[in-house]
Protein backbone atom coordinates (compact mmCIF):
# COMPACT_ATOMS: atom_id res chain seq x y z
CA UNK A 1 0.00 0.00 0.00
CA UNK A 2 1.31 3.36 -0.79
CA UNK A 3 0.70 6.97 -0.71
CA UNK A 4 1.13 10.14 -3.53
CA UNK A 5 0.85 13.04 -2.97
CA UNK A 6 -1.17 15.71 -5.58
CA UNK A 7 -0.87 14.72 -9.46
CA UNK A 8 -2.56 15.22 -12.80
CA UNK A 9 -5.17 13.03 -12.00
CA UNK A 10 -5.99 13.47 -8.83
CA UNK A 11 -9.24 15.03 -7.87
CA UNK A 12 -8.80 18.70 -6.98
CA UNK A 13 -10.55 20.78 -4.72
CA UNK A 14 -13.05 23.83 -5.65
CA UNK A 15 -12.96 26.90 -3.82
CA UNK A 16 -10.22 29.07 -2.45
CA UNK A 17 -7.29 27.80 -0.74
CA UNK A 18 -6.53 27.67 3.31
CA UNK A 19 -4.57 30.08 5.03
CA UNK A 20 -2.17 29.44 7.41
CA UNK A 21 -4.53 29.29 10.25
CA UNK A 22 -6.65 27.26 8.67
CA UNK A 23 -3.78 24.73 7.87
CA UNK A 24 -2.19 25.00 11.24
CA UNK A 25 -5.90 23.48 12.96
CA UNK A 26 -6.76 21.19 10.20
CA UNK A 27 -3.45 19.38 11.38
CA UNK A 28 -4.03 19.74 14.86
CA UNK A 29 -7.54 17.73 14.35
CA UNK A 30 -5.63 15.17 12.02
CA UNK A 31 -3.50 14.75 14.69
CA UNK A 32 -5.58 14.30 17.29
CA UNK A 33 -8.21 11.74 14.86
CA UNK A 34 -4.31 9.94 14.15
CA UNK A 35 -3.69 9.24 17.55
CA UNK A 36 -7.39 8.26 18.29
CA UNK A 37 -7.66 5.94 15.59
CA UNK A 38 -4.05 4.30 16.34
CA UNK A 39 -5.39 3.80 20.29
CA UNK A 40 -8.40 2.01 18.95
CA UNK A 41 -6.21 0.00 16.23
CA UNK A 42 -4.01 -1.10 19.38
CA UNK A 43 -7.02 -1.78 21.86
CA UNK A 44 -8.54 -3.41 18.81
CA UNK A 45 -4.94 -5.65 18.09
CA UNK A 46 -4.53 -6.60 21.57
CA UNK A 47 -7.99 -7.37 22.70
CA UNK A 48 -8.83 -10.61 24.41
CA UNK A 49 -11.46 -11.80 22.19
CA UNK A 50 -8.79 -10.89 18.67
CA UNK A 51 -6.61 -13.42 20.21
CA UNK A 52 -9.26 -16.25 20.94
CA UNK A 53 -10.02 -15.81 17.55
CA UNK A 54 -6.93 -16.38 15.71
CA UNK A 55 -6.00 -19.39 17.74
CA UNK A 56 -9.51 -21.17 17.98
CA UNK A 57 -11.01 -23.87 15.55
CA UNK A 58 -13.88 -22.02 14.02
CA UNK A 59 -17.40 -23.57 12.47
CA UNK A 60 -20.36 -21.89 10.77
CA UNK A 61 -21.15 -18.42 10.95
CA UNK A 62 -18.22 -17.74 12.84
CA UNK A 63 -15.68 -19.01 10.52
CA UNK A 64 -17.22 -16.97 7.80
CA UNK A 65 -17.57 -13.63 9.85
CA UNK A 66 -13.55 -14.05 11.20
CA UNK A 67 -12.39 -14.44 7.75
CA UNK A 68 -14.20 -11.05 6.27
CA UNK A 69 -13.13 -9.55 9.47
CA UNK A 70 -9.11 -10.35 9.41
CA UNK A 71 -9.28 -9.36 5.77
CA UNK A 72 -10.99 -5.89 6.83
CA UNK A 73 -8.40 -5.65 10.05
CA UNK A 74 -5.20 -6.21 7.56
CA UNK A 75 -7.17 -3.44 4.99
CA UNK A 76 -7.62 -1.09 8.13
CA UNK A 77 -3.95 -1.18 9.01
CA UNK A 78 -3.30 -0.58 5.57
CA UNK A 79 -5.70 2.29 5.65
CA UNK A 80 -4.26 3.64 8.78
CA UNK A 81 -0.62 3.23 7.43
CA UNK A 82 -1.73 5.66 3.95
CA UNK A 83 -3.01 8.02 6.78
CA UNK A 84 -0.05 8.37 9.11
CA UNK A 85 2.03 8.64 5.34
CA UNK A 86 -0.21 11.43 4.21
CA UNK A 87 -0.30 13.38 7.52
CA UNK A 88 3.32 13.26 7.72
CA UNK A 89 3.74 14.68 4.36
CA UNK A 90 1.14 17.10 4.90
CA UNK A 91 3.32 18.09 7.36
CA UNK A 92 6.36 18.05 6.05
CA UNK A 93 5.47 20.67 3.34
CA UNK A 94 3.80 23.08 6.15
CA UNK A 95 7.27 22.76 7.95
CA UNK A 96 9.32 23.70 4.92
CA UNK A 97 8.61 27.55 5.73
CA UNK A 98 7.07 29.48 8.74
CA UNK A 99 5.26 31.67 6.50
CA UNK A 100 3.91 29.26 3.83
CA UNK A 101 3.89 30.87 0.21
CA UNK A 102 0.88 30.81 -1.89
CA UNK A 103 1.79 28.19 -3.81
CA UNK A 104 2.58 26.07 -0.32
CA UNK A 105 -0.58 26.96 0.74
CA UNK A 106 -2.98 25.50 -2.56
CA UNK A 107 -0.71 22.27 -2.05
CA UNK A 108 -1.90 21.97 1.18
CA UNK A 109 -4.95 22.69 0.32
CA UNK A 110 -5.57 19.48 -2.04
CA UNK A 111 -3.40 17.35 0.14
CA UNK A 112 -6.27 18.03 3.41
CA UNK A 113 -9.61 19.05 1.01
CA UNK A 114 -8.80 16.90 -2.38
CA UNK A 115 -8.45 13.06 -3.14
CA UNK A 116 -4.99 13.29 -2.31
CA UNK A 117 -4.52 9.60 -0.97
CA UNK A 118 -4.05 6.55 -3.34
CA UNK A 119 -4.53 3.21 -1.29
CA UNK A 120 -4.19 -0.17 -3.18
CA UNK A 121 -7.12 -2.00 -3.98
CA UNK A 122 -6.32 -5.83 -2.04
CA UNK A 123 -10.07 -6.64 -3.62
CA UNK A 124 -8.65 -5.96 -7.28
CA UNK A 125 -6.67 -9.40 -7.41
CA UNK A 126 -9.43 -11.96 -5.71
CA UNK A 127 -12.82 -10.38 -6.69
CA UNK A 128 -12.41 -9.50 -10.55
CA UNK A 129 -15.36 -7.50 -11.69
CA UNK A 130 -17.77 -9.21 -14.09
CA UNK A 131 -17.89 -5.77 -16.22
CA UNK A 132 -13.70 -5.63 -16.06
CA UNK A 133 -10.67 -5.64 -13.99
CA UNK A 134 -10.92 -3.98 -10.84
CA UNK A 135 -9.24 -1.21 -10.13
CA UNK A 136 -6.27 -1.63 -8.82
CA UNK A 137 -6.13 1.76 -6.15
CA UNK A 138 -9.02 3.69 -4.68
CA UNK A 139 -8.47 7.48 -3.76
CA UNK A 140 -9.57 9.01 -1.00
CA UNK A 141 -9.69 12.80 0.87
CA UNK A 142 -8.45 12.32 4.37
CA UNK A 143 -11.91 12.61 5.93
CA UNK A 144 -13.42 9.92 3.57
CA UNK A 145 -10.12 7.98 4.52
CA UNK A 146 -10.78 8.34 7.80
CA UNK A 147 -14.97 7.44 7.27
CA UNK A 148 -13.83 4.09 6.04
CA UNK A 149 -11.08 3.57 8.94
CA UNK A 150 -14.10 3.80 11.10
CA UNK A 151 -16.53 1.98 9.41
CA UNK A 152 -14.29 -1.10 9.26
CA UNK A 153 -13.15 -0.67 12.48
CA UNK A 154 -16.62 -0.62 13.73
CA UNK A 155 -17.67 -4.24 12.09
CA UNK A 156 -14.36 -5.66 12.77
CA UNK A 157 -14.85 -4.51 16.83
CA UNK A 158 -18.34 -6.15 16.66
CA UNK A 159 -17.49 -9.69 15.62
CA UNK A 160 -14.42 -9.69 17.96
CA UNK A 161 -16.42 -8.23 21.05
CA UNK A 162 -19.80 -10.51 20.53
CA UNK A 163 -17.64 -13.23 19.90
CA UNK A 164 -15.81 -12.45 23.65
CA UNK A 165 -19.22 -11.93 25.06
CA UNK A 166 -20.45 -15.14 24.35
CA UNK A 167 -17.07 -16.98 25.68
CA UNK A 168 -17.28 -14.59 28.54
CA UNK A 169 -20.93 -16.05 29.69
CA UNK A 170 -21.76 -19.26 27.79
CA UNK A 171 -18.86 -21.66 28.58
CA UNK A 172 -18.38 -20.56 32.18
CA UNK A 173 -22.12 -21.01 32.48
CA UNK A 174 -22.29 -24.48 31.16
CA UNK A 175 -19.41 -25.70 33.23
CA UNK A 176 -21.34 -24.72 36.50
CA UNK A 177 -23.85 -26.83 35.49
CA UNK A 178 -21.65 -29.30 34.48
CA UNK A 179 -20.53 -29.50 37.77
CA UNK A 180 -23.96 -29.67 39.35
CA UNK A 181 -24.99 -32.37 36.99
CA UNK A 182 -21.76 -34.51 38.16
CA UNK A 183 -22.81 -34.07 41.63
CA UNK A 184 -26.53 -34.66 40.98
CA UNK A 185 -25.68 -37.85 38.64
CA UNK A 186 -23.57 -38.89 42.23
CA UNK A 187 -26.88 -38.62 43.93
CA UNK A 188 -29.00 -40.62 41.57
CA UNK A 189 -26.27 -43.57 41.63
CA UNK A 190 -26.52 -43.70 44.91
CA UNK A 191 -29.84 -44.14 45.06
CA UNK A 192 -30.50 -46.75 42.46
CA UNK A 193 -31.39 -44.05 39.89
CA UNK A 194 -29.65 -44.95 36.22
CA UNK A 195 -29.83 -44.84 32.60
CA UNK A 196 -32.58 -47.63 31.29
CA UNK A 197 -34.06 -48.27 34.46
CA UNK A 198 -35.45 -45.16 35.29
CA UNK A 199 -36.60 -41.90 33.62
CA UNK A 200 -34.58 -39.50 35.85
CA UNK A 201 -31.08 -41.36 34.73
CA UNK A 202 -32.21 -41.23 30.99
CA UNK A 203 -32.81 -37.65 31.75
CA UNK A 204 -29.75 -36.92 33.22
CA UNK A 205 -28.14 -38.85 30.29
CA UNK A 206 -29.63 -36.42 27.81
CA UNK A 207 -28.54 -33.63 29.39
CA UNK A 208 -25.00 -34.30 29.57
CA UNK A 209 -24.92 -35.31 26.06
CA UNK A 210 -26.49 -31.64 25.45
CA UNK A 211 -23.99 -29.95 27.47
CA UNK A 212 -21.03 -31.51 26.08
CA UNK A 213 -22.81 -30.35 22.56
CA UNK A 214 -23.68 -27.08 23.50
CA UNK A 215 -20.12 -26.52 24.66
CA UNK A 216 -18.16 -27.65 21.73
CA UNK A 217 -20.46 -25.56 19.81
CA UNK A 218 -20.49 -22.16 21.45
CA UNK A 219 -16.40 -22.45 21.24
CA UNK A 220 -16.32 -23.60 17.70
CA UNK A 221 -18.99 -21.09 16.49
CA UNK A 222 -20.11 -18.27 19.40
CA UNK A 223 -21.84 -15.80 16.56
CA UNK A 224 -24.55 -18.75 16.75
CA UNK A 225 -25.10 -17.94 20.45
CA UNK A 226 -25.68 -14.00 20.45
CA UNK A 227 -29.08 -12.34 19.96
CA UNK A 228 -28.41 -8.80 18.61
CA UNK A 229 -30.42 -5.82 19.93
CA UNK A 230 -32.99 -4.51 18.01
CA UNK A 231 -31.94 -1.21 16.55
CA UNK A 232 -28.65 -1.21 17.92
CA UNK A 233 -25.74 0.19 16.10
CA UNK A 234 -22.98 0.08 18.39
CA UNK A 235 -20.55 -2.52 18.55
CA UNK A 236 -21.53 -6.00 20.57
CA UNK A 237 -24.97 -4.52 21.10
CA UNK A 238 -27.06 -7.49 22.28
CA UNK A 239 -26.64 -10.31 24.25
CA UNK A 240 -26.09 -14.46 24.58
CA UNK A 241 -28.61 -16.63 23.60
CA UNK A 242 -28.75 -18.77 26.26
CA UNK A 243 -31.87 -20.91 25.35
CA UNK A 244 -30.48 -24.24 25.23
CA UNK A 245 -28.35 -23.65 28.55
CA UNK A 246 -31.63 -22.07 30.45
CA UNK A 247 -33.39 -25.52 29.26
CA UNK A 248 -30.69 -27.91 29.82
CA UNK A 249 -30.90 -25.44 33.75
CA UNK A 250 -34.18 -26.79 34.16
CA UNK A 251 -34.35 -30.11 33.34
CA UNK A 252 -31.76 -30.60 35.46
CA UNK A 253 -33.22 -28.64 38.18
CA UNK A 254 -36.41 -31.12 37.74
CA UNK A 255 -34.32 -34.25 37.99
CA UNK A 256 -32.63 -32.54 41.14
CA UNK A 257 -35.94 -32.54 42.77
CA UNK A 258 -36.74 -36.24 41.98
CA UNK A 259 -33.36 -37.05 43.08
CA UNK A 260 -34.06 -34.78 46.41
CA UNK A 261 -37.85 -36.73 46.81
CA UNK A 262 -36.27 -40.26 46.78
CA UNK A 263 -33.66 -39.69 49.27
CA UNK A 264 -36.07 -38.86 51.17
CA UNK A 265 -38.05 -41.71 50.69
CA UNK A 266 -34.40 -43.22 52.03
CA UNK A 267 -34.38 -41.56 54.84
CA UNK A 268 -38.43 -41.72 56.41
CA UNK A 269 -39.40 -45.02 53.96
CA UNK A 270 -39.79 -46.75 57.54
CA UNK A 271 -41.78 -44.85 58.94
CA UNK A 272 -43.73 -44.45 56.11
CA UNK A 273 -44.43 -48.15 55.46
CA UNK A 274 -45.40 -48.27 59.17
CA UNK A 275 -48.08 -45.67 58.44
CA UNK A 276 -49.77 -47.26 55.98
CA UNK A 277 -49.78 -50.75 57.42
CA UNK A 278 -51.79 -49.30 60.28
CA UNK A 279 -54.20 -47.82 57.61
CA UNK A 280 -54.67 -50.94 56.03
CA UNK A 281 -55.17 -52.83 59.10
CA UNK A 282 -57.76 -50.35 60.44
CA UNK A 283 -59.36 -50.76 56.78
CA UNK A 284 -59.54 -54.43 57.31
CA UNK A 285 -60.51 -54.05 61.23
CA UNK A 286 -63.64 -51.60 59.97
CA UNK A 287 -64.74 -53.88 57.02
CA UNK A 288 -64.81 -57.06 59.39
CA UNK A 289 -67.00 -54.98 61.70
CA UNK A 290 -68.84 -54.20 58.64
CA UNK A 291 -69.73 -57.79 57.95
CA UNK A 292 -70.54 -58.88 60.83
CA UNK A 293 -73.14 -55.83 61.36
CA UNK A 294 -74.25 -56.65 58.10
CA UNK A 295 -74.89 -60.10 59.68
CA UNK A 296 -76.83 -58.89 62.76
CA UNK A 297 -79.04 -56.38 60.60
CA UNK A 298 -80.29 -59.11 57.93
CA UNK A 299 -81.18 -61.17 61.54
CA UNK A 300 -82.48 -58.48 63.15
CA UNK A 301 -84.17 -56.15 61.07
CA UNK A 302 -87.03 -57.30 58.67
CA UNK A 303 -87.68 -55.93 54.98
CA UNK A 304 -84.38 -53.74 54.63
CA UNK A 305 -82.22 -53.90 52.12
CA UNK A 306 -78.92 -54.12 52.90
CA UNK A 307 -75.23 -53.15 50.61
CA UNK A 308 -72.70 -56.15 50.63
CA UNK A 309 -69.29 -55.58 52.09
CA UNK A 310 -66.18 -56.03 50.33
CA UNK A 311 -63.12 -58.23 50.88
CA UNK A 312 -60.37 -57.04 52.56
CA UNK A 313 -57.95 -54.97 50.72
CA UNK A 314 -55.34 -57.83 49.79
CA UNK A 315 -54.13 -56.26 46.61
CA UNK A 316 -52.88 -53.58 48.42
CA UNK A 317 -51.44 -55.89 51.06
CA UNK A 318 -49.53 -57.38 48.19
CA UNK A 319 -48.03 -54.33 46.89
CA UNK A 320 -47.38 -53.18 50.11
CA UNK A 321 -44.92 -56.23 50.53
CA UNK A 322 -43.45 -55.48 47.31
CA UNK A 323 -42.67 -51.57 49.03
CA UNK A 324 -41.03 -53.51 51.82
CA UNK A 325 -38.96 -56.00 49.35
CA UNK A 326 -38.30 -52.49 47.40
CA UNK A 327 -36.78 -51.00 50.90
CA UNK A 328 -35.15 -53.94 52.26
CA UNK A 329 -32.98 -53.92 48.54
CA UNK A 330 -32.33 -50.43 48.79
CA UNK A 331 -34.78 -49.77 45.28
CA UNK A 332 -35.37 -46.26 46.17
CA UNK A 333 -36.02 -44.84 43.01
CA UNK A 334 -38.96 -47.71 42.60
CA UNK A 335 -40.11 -47.61 46.34
CA UNK A 336 -40.84 -43.45 46.16
CA UNK A 337 -43.64 -43.89 43.46
CA UNK A 338 -45.21 -47.27 44.88
CA UNK A 339 -45.22 -45.46 48.31
CA UNK A 340 -47.35 -42.44 47.30
CA UNK A 341 -49.68 -44.11 45.17
CA UNK A 342 -50.00 -46.25 48.01
CA UNK A 343 -50.74 -43.77 50.67
CA UNK A 344 -53.72 -42.25 48.54
CA UNK A 345 -55.15 -45.75 47.77
CA UNK A 346 -54.70 -47.01 51.28
CA UNK A 347 -56.59 -43.53 52.67
CA UNK A 348 -59.24 -44.23 50.08
CA UNK A 349 -59.64 -47.40 51.31
CA UNK A 350 -60.03 -46.80 54.58
CA UNK A 351 -63.14 -44.17 53.52
CA UNK A 352 -64.94 -46.83 51.70
CA UNK A 353 -64.61 -48.94 54.43
CA UNK A 354 -65.75 -46.53 57.03
CA UNK A 355 -68.34 -45.83 54.54
CA UNK A 356 -69.80 -49.34 54.16
CA UNK A 357 -69.81 -49.77 57.61
CA UNK A 358 -72.49 -46.66 58.01
CA UNK A 359 -74.06 -48.01 54.80
CA UNK A 360 -74.51 -51.81 56.54
CA UNK A 361 -75.58 -50.08 60.22
CA UNK A 362 -78.21 -47.37 59.00
CA UNK A 363 -81.26 -49.66 59.84
CA UNK A 364 -79.73 -50.38 63.08
CA UNK A 365 -79.29 -46.80 63.45
CA UNK A 366 -82.70 -46.08 62.85
CA UNK A 367 -83.83 -48.50 65.30
CA UNK A 368 -82.02 -47.40 68.10
CA UNK A 369 -83.16 -43.67 66.79
CA UNK A 370 -86.71 -45.41 67.65
CA UNK A 371 -86.33 -47.01 70.87
CA UNK A 372 -84.40 -43.33 71.99
CA UNK A 373 -87.44 -41.65 70.94
CA UNK A 374 -90.34 -43.73 72.30
CA UNK A 375 -88.11 -43.85 75.48
CA UNK A 376 -87.81 -40.18 75.77
CA UNK A 377 -91.79 -39.57 75.20
CA UNK A 378 -92.43 -42.47 77.65
CA UNK A 379 -90.58 -40.23 80.20
CA UNK A 380 -92.56 -36.93 78.86
CA UNK A 381 -95.42 -38.22 79.88
CA UNK A 382 -94.50 -39.65 83.52
CA UNK A 383 -93.78 -36.24 84.14
CA UNK A 384 -96.78 -34.98 83.30
CA UNK A 385 -98.69 -37.44 85.38
CA UNK A 386 -99.83 -39.76 82.61
CA UNK A 387 -97.60 -43.07 83.57
CA UNK A 388 -101.00 -44.79 83.71
CA UNK A 389 -103.26 -43.83 81.12
CA UNK A 390 -104.37 -46.84 79.25
CA UNK A 391 -104.37 -46.13 75.75
CA UNK A 392 -100.73 -44.94 75.90
CA UNK A 393 -99.88 -47.95 77.64
CA UNK A 394 -101.20 -50.23 75.26
CA UNK A 395 -99.91 -48.19 72.15
CA UNK A 396 -95.87 -48.03 74.25
CA UNK A 397 -96.42 -51.88 74.77
CA UNK A 398 -97.06 -52.00 71.11
CA UNK A 399 -94.58 -50.06 69.63
CA UNK A 400 -91.81 -51.42 71.91
CA UNK A 401 -92.74 -55.27 71.20
CA UNK A 402 -91.94 -54.45 67.57
CA UNK A 403 -88.93 -52.31 68.16
CA UNK A 404 -87.74 -55.07 70.53
CA UNK A 405 -88.36 -58.03 68.43
CA UNK A 406 -86.52 -59.96 65.71
CA UNK A 407 -86.89 -59.54 62.69
CA UNK A 408 -88.10 -55.60 63.70
CA UNK A 409 -89.88 -54.60 60.32
CA UNK A 410 -88.99 -50.78 61.28
CA UNK A 411 -91.69 -49.44 58.82
CA UNK A 412 -94.39 -50.60 61.04
CA UNK A 413 -92.23 -50.30 64.15
CA UNK A 414 -91.76 -46.97 63.06
CA UNK A 415 -95.83 -46.10 62.36
CA UNK A 416 -96.46 -47.50 66.08
CA UNK A 417 -94.12 -44.69 67.37
CA UNK A 418 -95.67 -42.25 65.15
CA UNK A 419 -98.92 -43.42 66.89
CA UNK A 420 -97.98 -43.24 70.11
CA UNK A 421 -96.32 -39.92 69.91
CA UNK A 422 -99.68 -38.82 68.78
CA UNK A 423 -101.29 -39.86 71.55
CA UNK A 424 -99.09 -38.48 73.72
CA UNK A 425 -99.06 -34.79 72.29
CA UNK A 426 -103.10 -35.25 72.41
CA UNK A 427 -102.73 -36.23 76.70
CA UNK A 428 -100.22 -33.24 76.85
CA UNK A 429 -102.64 -30.72 75.01
CA UNK A 430 -105.32 -31.20 77.05
CA UNK A 431 -103.51 -31.61 79.99
CA UNK A 432 -102.46 -27.88 79.40
CA UNK A 433 -105.85 -26.40 78.49
CA UNK A 434 -107.31 -28.31 81.82
CA UNK A 435 -110.19 -28.81 80.14
CA UNK A 436 -110.30 -33.05 80.42
CA UNK A 437 -107.78 -35.57 82.88
CA UNK A 438 -106.63 -38.79 82.89
CA UNK A 439 -110.13 -39.91 84.27
CA UNK A 440 -112.04 -38.33 81.27
CA UNK A 441 -109.64 -40.00 78.83
CA UNK A 442 -110.15 -43.37 80.66
CA UNK A 443 -114.10 -43.07 80.25
CA UNK A 444 -113.67 -42.34 76.23
CA UNK A 445 -111.70 -44.81 75.77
Amino acid sequence: MGVAGPSPGSGRTHGPAMDRDDVDRALARLGAEHEAIETSLLALQDHAGRRLLEGAELTGVTKDRWASTEQAITLLWGYFDAYTTALADIREVRARRRWSSRDDLVDLTERLRGRSVTVANPAAHTSPSISGPARLSEQFTLEELVERMNELYATSLDMVVTADAVWSALPARIDLLSAELQRTRSLARSVGVRPGEHPSGDELESITHELSTLRTQVISDPLAFWRPAPGSSAPGGGRPDTDRYDRAARALEDVRREIEAVLRVRQDSEERLIRLRDVLSRADRTLTEARSARGEVLAKIAASEVPAVSGPPTALQERLATAAEYRRHSQWHRLSPLLESLEREAEDELLRARESLTAVTAPLAVRAELRGRLDAYKAKVARHGFAEDPMLIERYDVARRMLWSAPCDLRVAEQAVLRYQQAAAEALAHAESGRSGPADRRGDS
